[in-house]
């Protein structure tokens, strides 16, 4: 991101991960552990006729087998879909009963069914060899809009036709009145594929129970809070006694914030056995039985009048729920299309009808974006289509329709975004990339024999917010150190080098006396508030910790006018000091701190919290690819985004955010992809061998500007930028091969835009197929 003044020092974090000193879960050992090892479905779709466990269980070094018996005993029931709105004529989301282990039924393959415990991972896998299932198998349907047809196969006795729920926003017949009136009507239908996350590390657990305190100690990988309060619905444990260790974490991007069934299961082991238990998954597990993410296909309709001006939108999404609810997935799909559904743009009215439906395939669960990148990714390509469809230059229909930035806060059919400055950022990425020139590049790679495209993609996307109070704490050690206590779960985004250095920089003292302890069980006070996600760690824990900062710095008043004799009236405090107005009297607040301890802790010890509210960051990204006819394959030139994330705290940090998001959405645009066989219902891409990743030399280097326009909603006046980039990229790098393929004749492709795909697409047009 550009800014002149800020010199770059690294993170504190840096030299621990890079030299291998890290410590993940799989790395804790506790005294007396086991090792869990799981049996999982290998039908899509059958009952459970019988499980013999005993040769198991017979098996050297094994110590326990738990079957689904065990799971519906003691009750370990998931906790359900977070949504408790009602749908289209009051329809109340179905959520049919999952226990951590299969109990008459599996529904996709991968769903676990048999935990066994022995003295290593590799007995407890052998062990796992010996378990005979018999299933009857029934018919399985692996693709959404299938399982909503009247005739498909039924998951569950108590969810008819599949459909889970269905919900509507806008005014459809306000927007059936604009589309009455239109002069021009563009229509297209986009999927955004079903994705595996592929967190670096793999998904491991481990649990300890001590049956004199009733107290659980569980440690995994996770996303700051939520995770103990998961698993203690999912186990019906008291949450004060379910405490979660979080070490580093090797990537989460969304899927690492629930608990899964695994987690239950093991947590009942261990309480039968009073010893550890511990688990780490294979990477053909995490393919199979992680929650996956996107599955969404989505059909939009624009009206516009004889000018090119938006009049109103239609959106319709079916969404591929899998065979379970995880907590976020129903509710990513519902609220982030309702939110952002109108894009930037000046449309006045809008209907939605959102159809979510289950699969025999691995739940879905929010992946770096969350809906966001879906909805984006069809309104952009979208309004390209639209000025395909009228013949009007791409750059001058948005032109025409974007919100004025002398509009803001925008209220539109659905919402209120807070800030925004998109028509700015609209010309000064089309100065940046020299969008005016590109013709010439198209006709120089043209006489190259290859195909050249140029895209766009202007996003906005909903960041932050919360139903709860965000809390933070501020403690003075006797050391004269400073601990800060947040409910934040970094990932590598470099949470304990910025948070100190905000609050440092409040407190006017130096940033390494500070020290972050991040969902900590060792915290004084058990704060209230939620993890690390939805983009808002900085506008969530980093304007809460500004604000307890100043609580600080507001205690410290009365003690310096104690300390310095004088009255509080006449103190003043700047960096680090605070000084007697018109005198050379002063005291530092770490002095201050010193001669202030108490039985308690210190007198400046704070907590305090702030109620969050949803911000609205977004950008104009604008990126050029070039195509080998010959052999389908596709080449980033070069990319550039003109973003808004608000006031910037640290740039190299956000633009690292904005790296990786980039990413990941160039991954699902050229290649990564969950396949399922839509006749045997088995994961096809279960190995890296199949599943398409980027690689490092796979994009150029981007290029970022800042051009930010502080939120009104937190004191930071910080928005959202951890997930900008991958919402950015899918709509602007599409939007760029589609460009190219319109050349030779191609008029629909979607993702992913492999190489074959695309050769297949380039044959075809040439045959007038």
């Amino acid at each position: 991101m550009s800014n002149d003044h800020e010199v770059f020092t690294g993170r504190r974090e840096d030299a621990r991960l890079v030299t291998g000193q890290g410590a993940y879960t799989a790395d804790k050992r506790l005294d007396g552990q086991l090792y869990a090892a799981f049996l999982r479905a290998d039908q899509p779709h059958a009952r459970i006729v019988s499980i013999d466990v005993e040769a198991a269980i017979e098996a050297p070094g094994v110590h326990l087998v738990l079957t689904g018996k065990d799971a519906l005993e003691a009750r370990l029931i998931a906790p359900g879909p977070l949504i408790s709105f009602p749908g289209v004529d009051g329809m109340t989301i179905r959520a049919p009963v999952r226990y951590a282990l299969s109990t008459d039924r599996v529904r996709f393959v991968g769903e676990p069914v048999v935990l066994v415990v022995a003295d290593s991972a590799e007995a407890a896998a052998d062990a796992v060899e010996l378990i005979a299932v018999e299933y009857e198998e029934l018919p399985a349907v692996v693709d959404a809009e299938k399982a909503l047809e009247e005739d498909a196969p039924q998951l569950f006795d108590d969810v008819p036709g599949n459909l889970v729920f269905l919900h509507g926003f806008g005014d459809k017949a306000a927007t059936d009145e604009a589309f009455a009136r239109a002069t021009h009507i563009s229509k297209l239908t986009v999927e955004s594929q079903r994705v595996a996350a592929n967190p670096l590390e793999l998904k491991s657990f481990m649990a300890a129970y001590d049956p004199e305190t009733d107290i659980f100690d569980v440690y995994s990988a996770s996303q700051g809070t939520g995770l103990a309060d998961g698993l203690a619905r999912f186990t019906g444990h008291p949450p004060e006694k379910v405490r979660h260790h979080m070490g580093d974490v090797g990537g989460s991007f969304g899927i690492r914030g629930a608990a899964y069934p695994e987690y239950a299961a093991i947590m009942l082991a261990t309480r039968k056995l009073c010893r550890p238990v511990r688990w780490t998954a294979s990477r053909t597990e995490s393919f199979l039985a992680d929650y996956h993410g996107r599955a969404v296909k989505l059909t939009g309709e624009l009206a516009m009048n004889e000018a090119g001006e938006f009049l109103g939108i239609r959106i319709g999404v079916v969404c591929d729920l899998g065979a379970y609810h995880s907590p976020p997935g129903a509710l990513i799909n519902v609220l982030n299309p309702m939110l952002t559904g109108t894009g930037c743009y000046r449309i006045p009215v809008v209907f939605g009808l959102n159809r979510l439906a289950f699969t025999n395939t691995s739940p879905i669960a929010a992946y770096r974006g969350a809906g966001r990148p879906d909805i984006n990714y069809m309104v952009e390509r979208l309004v390209d289509q639209a000025a395909a469809d009228i013949g009007m230059d791409r750059v001058e229909i948005r032109r025409k329709n974007l919100i004025p930035d002398d509009a803001y806060p925008y209220r539109t059919p659905t919402t209120v975004y807070d800030s925004g400055n998109y028509v700015a950022m609209l010309e000064e990425a089309v100065s940046i990339s020299d969008w005016k020139g590109f013709e010439a590049r198209r006709r120089e790679a043209e006489s190259r024999g290859n195909l050249r495209g140029i895209g766009m993609g202007i996003f906005i996307e909903p960041s932050g917010g919360g139903h709860m109070p965000e809390e933070t704490e501020i403690r003075f050690e006797p050391d004269g150190t400073i601990t800060l206590y947040t409910l934040s779960g970094s990932a590598g985004q470099g949470h304990e080098t910025v948070l100190p250095r905000l609050v440092a920089r409040e407190l006017g003292i130096d940033e390494n006396l500070i020290t972050l302890r991040a969902n900590s069980v060792k915290a004084p006070h058990r704060l209230k508030g939620a993890g690390t996600m939805g983009s808002r760690t900085m506008a969530s824990h980093g304007a809460s910790l500004t604000v307890t900062s100043r609580e600080v710095v507001r205690k410290g008043f009365k003690l310096a006018a104690d300390a310095l004799e004088a009255s509080e009236n006449d103190i003043e405090f700047d960096h680090g000091h605070y000084k007697v107005a018109g005198t050379n009297l002063s005291v530092s607040l770490m002095e201050l701190a010193a001669r202030n301890v108490t039985l308690e802790g210190n007198a400046l010890d704070t907590l305090a919290s702030i109620q969050p509210e949803r911000n609205f960051p977004g950008g104009v990204h604008v990126a050029e690819v070039e195509i080998d006819p010959g052999t389908g394959e596709t080449k980033v030139i070069s990319y550039i985004g003109v973003d808004d994330a608000g006031r910037v705290i640290d740039h190299t940090l956000l633009e690292g955010q904005m790296h990786g998001g980039l990413a990941q959405g160039a991954g699902q645009v050229f290649g990564e992809e969950i396949v399922y066989d839509g006749d045997s219902g088995q994961l096809l891409t279960a190995t890296f061998m199949d599943y398409f990743m980027p690689r490092a030399d796979f994009m150029p280097t981007p290029r970022f500007v800042d051009m930010p326009v502080p939120s009104p909603t937190n004191v930071l006046g910080a928005k959202g930028g951890g997930e900008a980039g991958t919402t950015g990229a899918l709509p602007t790098l599409m939007n760029a091969v589609v460009d190219a393929l319109r050349r030779a004749g191609v008029r629909e492709f979607d993702m992913p835009a492999t190489p074959y795909r695309i050769w297949k697409a380039l044959k075809s047009a040439e045959a007038g197929i």
